[in-house]
């Protein structure tokens, strides 16, 4: 039987992982360390009725906190990061704090804890942009933004924690995810919500920006696969979703909302928004892994989800950060 400690798992793809985990018969328990910032959403912690899930409120920076509540635990996730593009740009420090500190200050007592696997969740964005092909495991991280730069980092201090100190990390990085209970600063939700209310949403350039969309629920999936069989040291890309520009994801939010293309306000460029990511994702594929939801169905299950909680779009019209695609 696995005890499993997850940090950031009241967030979007936090939790689904824990519903995915405390659904497992050989997962005794799963506890959810989260500091419950604008992100975080203790709404989304159903999976605490079944008596498996315990919820800390706590802050992964405080090693103090940490050392008290991750002993005892022989799996560790870590999810908990600051993960918005524009609001690293408006305060880099907060990026560093979180996505550098906070993993140190979890790596550090998973060492000392002597934990039998650490997955370190990451993003394809830590690769930077591509005009032409893929990026395998062994690419060049090139970052261009502080979010991405503070999660390269962070991979960094996970496999030196690995190499120097034995410390079992596995690293995920994978593409854009979607799906229900996402902070409505993410451009699906922050369109949704804004198309439902008779807005205009805002497409920086002309919309081509390319993103590979990938269901959370088979991110979650993929996030377990590594965390039972993966080999520690080793990276894994998590890909496998559907190639979209922003301009093509939101003629199909159109669709899905039935505004027509004169909802569209197309402002200017920021400088430092990627053309394009992509990844290879065959080191996941040998594991056994592929995506099973396709786009078309689980986009119809996010717009159903959030017409059916309109109160989880509530801070859109009031948002001060365009939706961007990364």
């Amino acid at each position: 039987m696995h005890t499993v400690f997850v940090t950031g798992g009241a967030g979007f793809i936090g939790s689904h992982l824990v519903d995915r985990l405390a659904s497992c018969d050989d997962v005794e328990h799963v506890t959810v360390l989260d500091a419950l910032t604008y992100a975080g959403d203790r709404r989304n912690l159903a999976a605490e009725a079944t008596g498996k899930v315990r919820f800390i409120h706590g802050d992964i920076r405080d090693h103090d906190t940490v050392s008290a509540v991750l002993p005892g635990h022989d799996w560790v996730v870590h999810l908990a990061a600051e993960s918005h593009v524009d609001r690293s740009l408006i305060d880099v420090g907060q990026s560093v704090r979180t996505n550098v500190m906070g993993t140190q200050a979890l790596l550090d007592v998973a060492m000392r804890a002597g934990v039998a696997k650490v997955v370190h969740v990451s993003t394809d964005e830590v690769y930077g942009p591509l005009s032409t092909g893929a990026a395998a495991e062994d690419a060049p991280l090139r970052p261009t933004v502080p979010y991405a730069a503070s999660k390269a980092c962070s991979d960094l201090l996970a496999r030196s924690y690995f190499v120097s100190c034995g410390v079992p990390v596995c690293i995920t990085r994978s593409s854009n995810n979607y799906g229900p209970r996402q902070h409505p600063e993410k451009l699906i939700p922050r369109f949704l919500g804004l198309l439902l209310a008779g807005q205009q949403v805002t497409v920086h350039g002309r919309g081509r920006h390319v993103r590979n969309w990938l269901h959370v629920e088979d991110n979650c999936r993929a996030i377990e696969q590594v965390l039972r069989a993966g080999v520690p040291g080793e990276i894994y890309n998590i890909g496998g979703g559907t190639d979209l520009t922003t301009l093509e994801l939101t003629k199909l939010l159109l669709q899905a909302t039935g505004r027509g293309a004169d909802a569209i306000t197309y402002i200017p460029d920021r400088p430092t928004n990627d053309i394009r990511y992509s990844m290879t994702w065959d080191k996941l594929a040998a594991l056994g892994f592929a995506p099973t939801r396709e786009l078309e169905a689980g986009l119809a299950d996010t717009v159903a989800w959030y017409r059916r909680h309109p109160e989880r779009l509530a801070a859109t019209a009031a948002a001060e950060l365009d939706g961007v695609p990364a």
